[in-house]
């Protein structure tokens, strides 16, 4: 639904909707069928479309009230955890992960830069695209550089303050700090 930075059409969004409609549908039929003949529904295929389904909805509700969501992207599934947990406290919607995945319109992206070196070419475009928040332990001209390559909106050193990274997402969605 639109790029990492911009905004999607409305055709886009009512796509989304068909999507998630058609999930929801889904996930009932099977449902109402395990009832009407007592079966037990496959547990396994109903949690998939209900994931599938709350990502729809996140697609659906980012597009209709202009909402951001903080992707902490970290291969410290801990440090990545804590950090999306500290901006949740803020009021962010935040999720940490270790892989890089396609990215929604406003997601803003917090990347440890020393994930970059295990991202494929489609992937390094994608963060270029989401100017992401950089936060390393490195603040050698060699990182920085990197980091400017990333379009990288910010540059914080490790440890970062929660306030520090949190001006730093105000600065990137263009909110007064």
């Amino acid at each position: 639904m639109g790029s990492a930075t911009g905004s999607s059409s409305g055709p886009e969004l009512a796509a989304a909707l068909h999507r998630l409609r058609s999930t929801l549908a889904r996930v009932r039929a099977e449902l109402e069928v395990a009832e009407s003949d007592g079966s037990v529904p496959a547990v396994p295929g109903l949690l998939a479309d209900l994931r599938e389904a709350l990502d729809l909805l996140g697609e659906v509700e980012a597009e209709a009230f202009s909402l951001v969501r903080i992707v902490v992207l970290d291969d410290d599934q801990r440090l990545g955890e804590l950090t999306a947990r500290s901006l949740r406290r803020l009021g962010y919607d935040a999720e940490p992960t270790t892989a890089m995945r396609p990215l929604r319109a406003r997601d803003i992206v917090v990347l440890d830069l020393g994930m970059v070196a295990a991202f494929s070419a489609h992937e390094l475009d994608m963060l270029r695209a989401a100017r992401p928040v950089v936060v390393t332990g490195a603040a050698d001209p060699a990182s920085r550089a990197l980091a400017a390559d990333l379009n990288a909106s910010d540059y914080l050193i490790k440890p970062v303050e929660i306030d520090d990274l949190a001006a730093a997402i105000k600065h990137r969605t263009g909110q007064p700090e």
